[in-house]
């Protein structure tokens, strides 16, 4: 794509939002990066940061992913979106959260929900300062950028010199007045990692998703677990034990299970590969869990054991 043609497609989508900020909100342009999309329903609001360029191919009718949750349950909805990987850390974005908070915008609200994935979980954190009160759920977000505090992050090196110390900076301190923030992700990817550690208070609550790719955001939605864990949030019953139920439909998602098959393979258990891939195969007959099945098999045998007898459907359902 010609960047004429990028130039006219941003253009075009532009002009989209402003007829739907018309008609059921405000949209705004805060420079050339970055604009706010608000849609006017219920007294329950979900603020979400997106890529601007993933909401004019995934989103529905141009429109972003929050909306498609908040319409289905009649709450208000505010979307920042980003043309770039800067984090949202510009001055305009800055400028627009301190208006709102000048005008009590988010004071209107009987609840306020903060989601975002990566840097975009990132600036949910940071700018859910300005909700007291607020929830935040946060999908591998990162902490900061700041070298001091995360030399070791060699990822997004054209942000390494933009200031990270200054207003909305340091993610974790941000969650301070928070009610509570759900920091969901992989601990097997070691970045990932380190910056869920440094979110650390007793309202922030982590949870680990094993087995899934980097694209947790694409991948909790292909579960069919994204969409009701931001509704449980808007509706205040997010919990940690809430989402462990949510999580148990990995059990039924292709990927997951391959990874994990794939991982206790590696690690040469071949009891426990056995066991992971039998299962798996009852729900999807790929020749790489059937080889995996087998290869455990032989492993067991050479060992001179062999996997237990399947449990029978009542059994396992007790």
């Amino acid at each position: 794509m010609t960047q004429d043609t990028e130039t006219t497609r941003r253009a075009r989508w532009r002009v989209t939002l402003d007829a739907h900020g018309a008609e059921h909100g405000v949209h705004l342009r805060l420079g050339d990066d970055h604009g706010a999309l608000f849609t006017e329903d219920g007294e329950t609001l979900l603020v979400t940061f997106e890529m601007a360029e993933t909401i004019r191919d995934e989103g529905q009718g141009g429109l972003p992913y929050g909306l498609q949750i908040a319409g289905r349950d009649g709450c208000s909805q505010l979307c920042l979106y980003s043309e770039t990987d800067g984090f949202f850390r510009a001055q305009e974005v800055f400028d627009y959260f301190d208006g709102l908070i000048d005008e009590g915008f988010f004071d209107e609200f009987d609840r306020v929900v903060f989601y975002g994935c990566g840097p975009c979980g990132y600036a949910a954190a940071a700018f859910s300062v300005a909700a007291p009160f607020s929830t935040s759920v946060l999908l591998r977000p990162l902490a900061t950028l700041d070298p001091a505090r995360t030399e070791w992050e060699s990822r997004y090196p054209e942000m390494r010199r933009t200031d990270f110390t200054s207003r909305y900076g340091y993610a974790p301190d941000m969650l301070e007045a928070a009610e509570s923030a759900f920091v969901i992700y992989n601990p097997d990817f070691a970045r990932d990692a380190m910056h869920a550690s440094l979110f650390e208070a007793p309202n922030i609550h982590k949870l680990r998703t094993r087995w899934l790719s980097n694209k947790l955001d694409t991948e909790l939605d292909d579960m069919g677990v994204l969409e009701p864990l931001l509704r449980a949030a808007l509706r205040g019953k997010l919990t940690p034990a809430g989402f462990a139920r949510l999580w148990r439909d990995r059990h039924r998602h292709g990927p997951w299970l391959r990874r994990l098959v794939t991982g206790l393979d590696a690690a040469e258990r071949p009891w426990l590969t056995g066991i992971a891939a039998r299962a798996a195969l009852a729900r999807f007959d790929w020749p790489r869990l059937r080889n995996a099945h087998e290869a455990a098999k032989a492993a067991l045998r050479e060992e001179g054991r062999s996997l237990p007898e399947p449990l029978k459907r009542k059994e396992a359902a007790e």
